[in-house]
């Protein structure tokens, strides 16, 4: 679970990976082109609570009084149900606090569409997915205040039946895995379990998929579910508790929060008021499956909009809800305060709060999306005020993008300020290709890093086009998002690689073999190359057959040629099939299908005929008395086939490379 998604392999990365592929068979194969054209919509997610001012906003005053339930109820009432309507969602649930007291909760339409159940704040509780991990962190500066874990060493101190690797000389430390700086690359693959059987120790599953360390920690962020998981087993082990009684015994119980749980399924005493989640396609509603959490201390919770809003007042209130405290005030404020940032001038962490500047005022803040419940909750500290909002379906997403700086613009207006001074020389931006730090590199999930890249060019006047978006010169060596509030700065690591980052994810500059336009060259030269030996060979044969001329190609020489053509039409199916399984919707949430196990069958064999066909050709290369064109279509040909084996290597499609 993620700020954007909980690690799931979206319908728009799978389709844009397709579309690659489909663009590389277009060429050759009219089929393939046609497939790619009726490619479904990109869902889009809730990245972050959009802000509708520039970031570069300053508090005019504090907050002249908290607003008042009818004020609330009031602009709630005219905003939410038309945009539930609008994005076919079934429901929402909402809670504001402020003064240290609840001002506002109510549902707005249905929780469990079958059973006609309205969403209720009181009862009806909604997966909150990533903000799960608040939790999980106030749950280590418990233990943090108790002097048994420091938010400065090696994790490794803490586990007993499995380490990280030592990568690099610098180890990870809690403080890295709340800022998600710990370097991890992100796995999506076998991230969910359909029960609870299929469900491993979390401990077990933690040491059977350590993802790899691709960057030194504390230089970027890079959001990481495994880091969450990881912090939340070592709560576990230092306490001596189970993470779901932990959180029930130390956080929920405390503050009074009776209708939540970190545990999976729901016990049966809350169950009865467990809120449905839905998928809206072809103009009717699917209900979906509850989802297992193998990671659960990254998004396990389930709770109710009042239950939110206690916890949202503890924290507002420094530790303490009533009389009782989950935090004590120097933690809580330590908690609260800003523990990472690549650049000054650009929102960073707070010891696992994101930070966002909206309307100048400084908001800590998490989202959460897991089996369709869209999730987002934001503290002003400022202002001493926090919202909490969640729907029941992807759609939500597209409700909630408005209302969120609609809310800030009406009850929390601010003014214009003068950016802060760069730290040190600013870093000059470099044009190039970036993803985002939150990838993929030893497994086959790497090939979403050909959805997820994106161009940035320096126009201009200094302004930069990335993201389908302008970006204009705020300070040196700082930009704004045209008509938006993001932010953008460019910052090197220790390595010399140069980052791009923003007010919400950070991105990475890729070398050009990463690129898409170079990996479309090479499937282009592929397919147009094998479908000429495809096609070609069998047309020759036939046209001797026909003229009753006998060949005169040396054995050598057609053996070489046949494996060619042979290794071409499996390559080019293997190609085929992939696009049609992105295309399709393969689902990766709960492990490699068998279909893409089968498949993954193909490219060990069009290597060993890649192999085979270049060896024969270069024996009988010398000893062949055949045409230049003949030698040049089987040069260009096996040159296609040796870009396909590069692309599967180089993309881990070589082997079962699930992690």
């Amino acid at each position: 679970m993620g700020p954007a998604i909980h690690a799931t392999a979206s319908r728009g990365c799978r389709t844009l990976i397709a579309a690659c592929l489909a663009l590389s068979l277009a060429v050759a194969c009219p089929a393939a082109a046609s497939a790619g054209q009726a490619m479904p919509r990109p869902a889009e997610a809730l990245a972050s609570p959009p802000e509708s001012r520039p970031a570069s906003l300053a508090v005019s005053s504090a907050l002249a009084g908290v607003p008042g339930t009818r004020e609330l109820a009031d602009f709630f009432d005219a905003a939410v149900p038309g945009g539930l309507a609008s994005n076919h969602v079934p429901g929402a649930v909402i809670s504001v606090v402020g003064a240290g007291k609840t001002l506002f909760t109510k549902g707005y339409g249905l929780a469990d569409r079958e059973h006609r159940t309205p969403f209720e704040p009181d009862t009806s509780l909604v997966r909150i997915a990533s903000i799960t991990k608040l939790f999980t962190w106030t749950a280590v500066l418990q233990l943090v205040e108790q002097d048994k874990l420091d938010l400065r060493q090696d994790v490794n101190r803490y586990l007993t039946t499995f380490r990280i690797p030592s990568t690099y000389p610098r180890p990870i430390t809690l403080e890295h895995l709340m800022n998600h700086t710990a370097g991890f690359e992100e796995r999506v693959m076998g991230v969910g379990a359909r029960s609870q059987a299929d469900v491993p120790p979390l401990g077990t599953y933690l040491a059977q998929h350590i993802p790899a360390r691709i960057r030194p920690p504390g230089q970027v962020s890079a959001y990481s579910n495994y880091g969450a998981a990881l912090a939340g087993y070592i709560v576990s082990q230092v306490s001596g508790q189970p993470y779901d009684q932990y959180v029930l015994d130390h956080i929920l119980t405390p503050l009074g929060m009776r209708h939540s749980t970190a545990a999976e399924p729901v016990p049966a005493p809350l169950a009865a008021g467990q809120a449905r989640s839905y998928d809206y396609e072809d103009g009717a509603y699917q209900r979906k499956p509850f989802v297992f959490d193998n990671l659960a201390p990254d998004g396990s919770i389930s709770a109710t909009a009042a239950d939110m809003a206690n916890f949202m007042i503890a924290h507002l209130r420094n530790g303490r809800f009533g009389g009782n405290r989950v935090l004590q005030e120097s933690t809580a404020e330590l908690m609260h305060r800003r523990s990472f940032a690549a650049d000054p001038r650009i929102d960073g962490y707070a010891h696992g709060f994101k930070e966002q500047t909206v309307n100048g005022h400084r908001v800590i803040m998490h989202d959460g999306s897991w089996e369709g419940f869209a999730s987002a909750l934001l503290l002003v500290p400022d202002a001493d005020l926090g919202l909490f909002v969640s729907t029941n379906s992807p759609g939500g997403i597209d409700a909630v993008t408005p209302l969120i700086p609609a809310f800030f613009d009406r009850f929390l207006p601010g003014v214009r300020a003068v950016p802060t001074a760069a730290p040190g020389t600013p870093v000059a931006p470099v044009a190039g290709f970036y993803e985002p730090t939150r990838s993929t590199e030893s497994t086959i999930e790497r090939l979403l890093t050909l959805t997820t890249s994106a161009r940035l060019r320096v126009e201009g006047g200094g302004k930069l086009a990335f993201k389908n978006q302008t970006w204009t010169p705020l300070a040196p060596g700082l930009y704004q998002q045209d008509g938006g509030s993001q932010r953008l700065a460019f910052v090197t690591g220790e390595s010399g690689v140069t980052y791009a980052v923003t007010d919400g994810p950070a991105y990475e500059l890729i070398p050009w073999p990463d690129t898409v336009p170079v990996n479309l060259v090479v499937l282009l030269l592929f397919a147009v190359t094998a479908l000429t030996a495809v096609l070609g060979l069998p047309v020759a044969a036939a046209a001797r057959r026909l003229s009753r001329r006998p060949s005169d190609t040396p054995r050598g020489w057609r053996a070489g040629r046949i494996l060619a053509g042979l290794g071409g039409a499996v390559g080019l199916v293997f190609v085929a099939l992939l696009a049609l399984t992105l295309i399709g919707g393969t689902s990766i949430l709960y492990g490699a299908p068998t279909s893409l196990r089968v498949l993954l069958l193909l490219p060990p064999l069009f290597l060993a005929l890649t192999a085979a066909a270049t060896a024969v050709t270069a024996t009988a290369w010398k000893r062949s008395p055949v045409g230049v064109l003949a030698r040049g279509h089987q040069v260009i040909l096996l040159a296609g086939m040796l870009g396909l084996a590069w692309f599967c290597q180089h993309w881990n499609l070589i082997g079962w490379q699930f992690g």
